[in-house]
């Protein structure tokens, strides 16, 4: 992302493929026919719920799938993508309620497809996860027991990931990615999105105290 042009750079690279795009994809790269089909919410991916119908071939296998279409620019950068999907794989094996992996036809757990625009061909990397059912904990009632939960669960997952290895780990230290926490200081670029008022000035000092006390003591932090 840049200043000011964030948004305008996001909406080049997310895709936006219409519901019969991503159910013949589905089809001819997973090799799933698809019943039913409807766009996820996402940020600068493009996500479906996808339900498929059963065949002779699918009748023990799930029948909700998320199917997952990453953006251009991420789609250039395929060790990250694989290195996330071996995450998610080993997460799954160590008994976290994540989704599973979908392999294409080719035995692949992701594939990159070309698509002519019009002006340039553009090219995605294709993913497909079983579907996992829940709420969103942002529509929960809050409570001391939840709130320890999510704790507990934060804290096995990051002792789990300290077990995992893969050659291709370091494709996820991106100096300058926004979503990296110790980045909190990219944030004064956006500043302008929130106008003048009372909770610009508090991200302003929350931002200044990060610089302040934090980054002075970042190479004393585990990452």
């Amino acid at each position: 992302m840049s200043s000011g042009g964030g948004q305008q750079s996001q909406a080049l690279t997310k895709p936006t493929f219409s519901e019969v795009q991503a159910s013949a994809l589905v089809e001819s790269v997973f090799g799933l026919k698809v019943s039913k089909i409807k766009p996820l919410p996402s940020y600068d991916d493009q996500n479906f719920h996808v339900c498929i119908l059963r065949t002779k071939d699918t009748t023990d296998g799930p029948n909700e799938y998320v199917l997952k279409i990453s953006n251009s620019e991420s789609s250039k950068t395929p060790d990250l993508i694989e290195v996330q999907s071996h995450i998610i794989i080993f997460l799954r094996a160590a008994g976290f309620p994540t989704a599973s992996m979908c392999r294409t036809k080719g035995d692949n757990l992701t594939s990159l497809i070309s698509v002519d625009s019009g002006s340039e061909i553009k090219s995605y990397l294709v993913r497909l996860l079983t579907y996992l059912p829940g709420r969103p904990i942002a529509e929960i009632p809050s409570s001391p027991q939840l709130l320890y939960e999510i704790g507990r669960v934060a804290a096995k997952l990051d002792k789990t990931l300290e077990k995992f290895h893969h050659p291709k780990l370091s494709s996820l230290h991106r100096e300058n990615f926004i979503w990296n926490l110790k980045n909190v200081p990219l944030l004064e670029k956006y500043l302008y999105a929130l106008g003048q008022n009372r909770n610009r000035e508090i991200v302003e000092q929350v931002v200044q105290l990060f610089k302040d006390e934090v980054m002075t003591k970042l190479s004393q932090f585990r990452e």
